[in-house]
């Protein structure tokens, strides 16, 4: 896993790097504004291009003169650097970046406090004005100077952070921010990139690295963890020679109702191809026909009038239940027998989880280790409304550990939150992905994994990373707009035995 830091715990990796590599800050920084432009150069090839490097006077500003003066040593000779001298302070390393670059003919411009905004016509602006130890909304020069340049609607390329924005915390709807085309952060990606709220400020991003000590980062035991490829290789056992159908799970998924069967299908079905060794889904009997031509892989249990037949739960290794279902006083008798009869974690849904939300005591009965996987407003309708992502992170966490569940937080980078307060962000899954159904293929997967004796916990990292990673493996190759929900199922096994 990589950990994700907040703000102050980037300031103790580069302190612990300077004392123990040993190596001095401004080499350290330096050494980021090299790894900055070598992504820079290869990304940005035309030279001829102006380019104005807006620099405020502390750590982050020193960057931005450090890498206006190795670009021109790269030969992008139409730099300008204008310097935001909106107060008396300034860093030690910018001024030695500072008293660098003087040295050179490169046009340096400073903007003192009250001073008209510059003439911009540049084709690139690099920001390097505020880094990650803002704290609070911007105010006074800083603040009109960022809505000045966001009215030239230039291509911005911040340098770590846009400024404005936050490494961690709840960023204010009102907050003024640099809106960046791209962003070349340093070492690792900042907390709230991964949260919706960065999209009206960030197209995206790329991590580079600088050589923090990864030893101690590792040390932190951040609660924030991204899930990298290494950690679901394994996760992931190759099936034994001698081993059989029993071996891997009986998955029971009561699902569909005669208007809604597409969603016990697609479920049903990514549980048949990431690997359950049966797979029975409890439907209606209008549903049948449906089934058995899609899927014929999958077994069925009839049921009437949301009626279970009188079958022993227990002799399923796992059960999903909510794919529409309904919300119906029937379909709550059917959850309601489903938490009282079954003892073993299982996995719960779209409509399953509506019926959480409107019946929140039997949160209370779900059985330790479950695994819930709502999006957006189902989580809302289930833990009550949040002004913010950052909010749901902190909610998600504290619900998770009260409940001793797993939720799995669908967004474009999913967030498994553990009973232990662990954090998971996972990276693969593309927008081609967003498609009715795709969630129904997750929870199928999720469920295939519990089957086959994973952990709660690897079943969520796992679930959710090879259902993102065989959309991107189709979409991303082919450069696909659109990848439907069954696609995605039945490239399952394909993205496993590449990961094996």
């Amino acid at each position: 896993m990589l950990p994700l830091l907040t703000a102050p715990q980037i300031r103790e990796a580069d302190a612990y790097t300077i004392a123990h590599e040993p190596i001095s800050s401004i080499d350290l920084m330096e050494r980021a504004s090299k790894a900055f432009v070598s992504w820079f150069v290869n990304h940005y090839q035309d030279k001829q291009e102006t380019i104005s490097v807006y620099c405020g006077t502390g750590n982050n500003g020193g960057d931005g003169l450090a890498i206006a003066r190795l670009l021109f040593e790269h030969d992008y000779i139409n730099i300008e650097v204008k310097v935001a001298r909106y107060s008396d302070k300034s860093t030690t390393d910018f001024d030695a970046n500072f008293a660098r670059l003087k040295e050179l003919s490169i046009s340096i411009h400073e903007l003192d406090d009250g001073d008209t905004q510059p003439a911009e016509d540049a084709d690139i602006i690099i920001d390097a004005l505020l880094g990650s130890g803002l704290n609070k909304p911007l105010e006074g020069n800083f603040k009109s100077l960022v809505e000045y340049l966001n009215s030239l609607q230039k291509n911005v390329v911040a340098v770590d952070l846009p400024t404005g924005f936050y490494t961690d915390g709840e960023l204010e709807e009102t907050a003024t921010i640099l809106k960046a085309d791209l962003v070349i952060t340093f070492q690792q990606p900042k907390i709230n990139f991964l949260l919706p709220e960065s999209a009206p400020y960030i197209d995206c991003w790329e991590a580079v690295n600088i050589g923090l000590d990864e030893g101690f980062i590792r040390s932190l035991q951040s609660p924030y963890q991204m899930v990298e490829e290494k950690d679901v290789r394994a996760i992931l056992k190759p099936r034994a020679k001698f081993s059989h159908k029993g071996t891997y799970g009986h998955a029971l998924i009561i699902a569909g109702q005669a208007k809604t069967m597409g969603a016990a299908l697609l479920c049903s079905s990514a549980c048949v191809y990431a690997g359950a060794g049966l797979t029975t889904a409890c439907v209606p009997e209008s549903g049948l026909t449906a089934l058995n031509s899609y899927q014929a892989e999958v077994m069925a249990i009839v049921r009437n009038d949301y009626a279970l037949p009188d079958l022993e739960l227990s002799k399923f290794t796992t059960i999903a239940i909510g794919p529409g279902l309904g919300t119906s006083d029937d379909a709550l008798a059917l959850l309601q027998r489903v938490l009282n009869d079954y003892g073993k974690p299982i996995v719960i849904d779209a409509d399953g989880l509506n019926l959480l939300a409107a019946n929140p005591k039997l949160l209370e009965q779900l059985p330790a280790g479950s695994i819930i996987t709502p999006h957006l407003k189902e989580f809302d309708r289930l833990f009550g409304e949040h002004k913010n992502w950052w909010k749901r992170l902190q909610t998600a966490q504290l619900k998770a550990g009260e409940l001793g569940i797993y939720i799995v937080l669908k967004n474009s980078y999913t967030i498994t939150a553990t009973p232990q307060g662990t954090l998971y962000f996972n990276y693969t899954s593309n927008a081609a992905m967003a498609t009715g159904g795709m969630g129904d293929v997750l929870t199928g997967i999720i469920t295939a994994m519990l089957a086959q004796n994973y952990t709660p916990e690897q079943a969520s990292i796992a679930g959710v990373y090879l259902h993102g990673k065989a959309g991107d493996e189709l979409a991303l190759p082919n450069r696909l707009n659109v990848v439907l929900p069954g696609q995605v199922a039945a490239y399952l096994p394909a993205t496993m035995a590449k990961m094996l």
